[in-house]
């Protein structure tokens, strides 16, 4: 994205709230207009001290008193100012940030599975931030620094014309040396972004997967890998400072020329009676002040830089195509019966790599389907297309004769209950995870599901019971407690059909005996899917569908197939007679 691009798109959020930008451009006015002031008051108590024994006493002090005053109110209306750009800032922050997170729900599923977690994060949380500090420095001194340089002209053109042309002629030097220096800079700052991105992403990873890092010893490994993006980090974070700080340097090198060629004329003025010597002294005041704009804005480029910088990276997520949306004339189903007619649907993750070909199942009310199969082979995909979570290529799938395609994704999702062998908590109570698909529940219903799951007895030892704080992703649970929770969920909410995708993997074997009883029971008159690596838990599927590179290799009931003595038969064996 072109930098004018992405300024012009921060511009867009902030103009939203004008009513503090123009609040803060009149506290600046009269705040820079108070500023310009005192100078002049300056310069004239000097011009009462004539000579000695010459000194107006009672002019100074009263031009002491009103420079107070001055001072006072130039303090306040700073105050002002600042109040209103920061307003500016952190609502222009929460507006973008609200914007990013609400894209992040509609974007396809498979923008989140390629993008890496912690650059995802990073842009939502730091990007973003960095775009607040720029602006915050930006507007800031935009708004004072535009009304110093004009207010300070007029003053100055007030005193001597012919000084202020030197002033005006030579300050533009110093723009012209920061603009050279901020095309060199741009560039890195970009690459330092998007590094940071990759070093977020990285640790992300590495912290959420600590226990497997260390199960495997490598760590040393990873820390290789960890200095060796932390090092170019380094490189590019340097040069992008170094290149950037010549700025600020080179812009007050050019300001000290005015000062001295303001000093030198002035004095030359004041030697031919053009001015007087207080003057001279406002004039050189005038001079720091008309330059302070623009060391100021060299001093914060690096911040800027970086604002804008995060801010495309930011825009990238915003501008995101979103999923497919529903048709205008989709329907809002409720419930269902659990008809479900899959006919000939193909799909892939990537085109050059095809997975499911000419798929065809048809599932009657009330069935278990079991899927089998070895890794890769297709059933959590699936079980992708069964909820669309992804969108099939070709074919169709039906619920009651009715193609999902047809049906608003929401109420499609809520025909299912989902048990996934990751099993997700979120840091909360107990009660708010167990009723996290269904928040108004009652707690005769809360433990109802929670004795259906044989998890009630382990939350009724917890100190506060079902209000029991458990951390991120349940950290002071067992994984077996955890996938307990989770069947509890779904349990509570009782939908008319179930996908069960390798749920009971991480439960003891006393405990999945116990659990497949729960899920007896709740699996009456329900259409239900279960994908099992273990056969053991699947004996009792009213038909077993055998997968292989996308296609149903073989079909029937437990019985039937080790009948057939096919891949199932030696898939089952392997397994349970350590046939190969």
């Amino acid at each position: 994205m072109k930098k004018g691009t992405t300024l012009k798109r921060i511009l867009g959020y902030s103009g939203k709230h004008i009513k503090y930008i123009i609040s803060a451009m009149i506290f600046a006015i009269i705040y820079v207009s108070l500023t310009l002031l005192a100078p002049v008051l300056v310069g004239q108590a000097i011009d009462k001290i004539v000579g000695e024994n010459d000194v107006d006493f009672r002019g100074i002090a009263n031009i002491i008193l009103v420079l107070l005053f001055v001072i006072v109110g130039a303090g306040l209306f700073q105050w002002l100012m600042l109040m209103c750009t920061n307003m500016v800032s952190y609502l222009t922050v929460r507006d973008m940030r609200r914007d990013t997170f609400k894209k992040l729900n509609s974007v396809p599923l498979s923008y989140i599975d390629t993008t890496p977690h912690g650059d995802i994060i990073n842009r939502v949380i730091n990007d973003v931030d960095y775009v607040g500090d720029g602006l915050l420095q930006g507007i800031t001194q935009l708004f004072s620094g535009i009304v110093t340089i004009v207010g300070t002209i007029i003053f100055m053109l007030a005193l001597n014309v012919k000084i202020t042309i030197v002033v005006v002629i030579i300050t533009p030097l110093s723009v012209l040396v920061a603009s050279l220096i901020t095309r060199a800079t741009n560039k890195m700052y970009r690459e330092q972004s998007v590094t940071q991105g990759e070093l977020s992403g990285f640790t992300e990873e590495f912290i959420s997967n600590q226990k497997l890092v260390k199960s495997f010893a490598h760590e040393n490994i990873a820390e290789k890998q960890f200095d060796e993006i932390n090092a170019r980090l380094k490189v590019c974070g340097q040069k992008a400072q170094f290149y950037s700080s010549l700025s600020n340097p080179s812009t007050r090198l050019v300001n000290g020329f005015v000062y001295t060629g303001v000093g030198i004329i002035g004095s030359i003025s004041v030697i031919n009676g053009n001015l007087s010597v207080g003057q001279v002294s406002c004039f050189l005041t005038y001079a720091n002040q008309y330059t302070k704009p623009f060391n100021e804005v060299t001093g914060v480029i690096p911040q800027f830089q970086t604002a804008l910088a995060s801010a495309g990276r930011i825009f990238s997520i915003i501008d995101e195509l979103d999923e497919k949306p529903d048709n205008p004339d989709a329907v809002n189903i409720q419930s269902c019966k659990g008809n479900i007619e899959i006919e000939n649907i193909s799909f892939s993750y990537a085109p050059e790599k095809e997975l499911i070909k000419n798929f065809s199942l048809s599932v009657k009310s009330g069935q278990r389907i079991a899927i089998v199969g070895p890794t890769g082979c297709g059933k959590t995909t699936f079980i992708n297309l069964l909820m669309r979570f992804y969108d099939v290529n070709s074919g169709e799938i039906k619920i009651d004769g009715i193609n999902i395609n047809d049906m608003t994704r929401d109420s499609l999702r809520n025909l299912y209950g989902m048990v996934l062998q990751e099993s997700w908590l979120y840091s909360g109570t107990i009660r708010e995870n167990i009723t996290y698909g269904k928040p108004d529940a009652t707690d005769e219903e809360v433990i109802r599901a929670a004795k259906s799951a044989y998890i009630h007895n382990f939350i009724s030892r917890l100190p506060d019971g079902y209000d029991t704080f458990i951390s991120e992703q349940g950290g002071n649970l067992s994984q077996g407690q955890k996938q307990l929770l989770c069947i509890a969920r779904v349990m509570l909410c009782n939908p008319p059909m179930l996908i069960l995708d390798e749920a009971t993997s991480s439960i003891d074997t006393r405990t999945e005996i116990r659990v497949q009883k729960a899920f007896d029971k709740i699996m009456q008159g329900k259409t239900s899917f279960i994908v099992a690596h273990r056969l053991s838990t699947i004996k009792e599927a009213d038909m077993i569908l055998v997968m292989k590179d996308g296609n149903i290799l073989e079909q029937g009931n437990h019985n039937e197939l080790l009948a057939k003595k096919g891949f199932y038969y030696n898939l089952y064996n392997s397994q349970f007679a350590g046939n190969n």
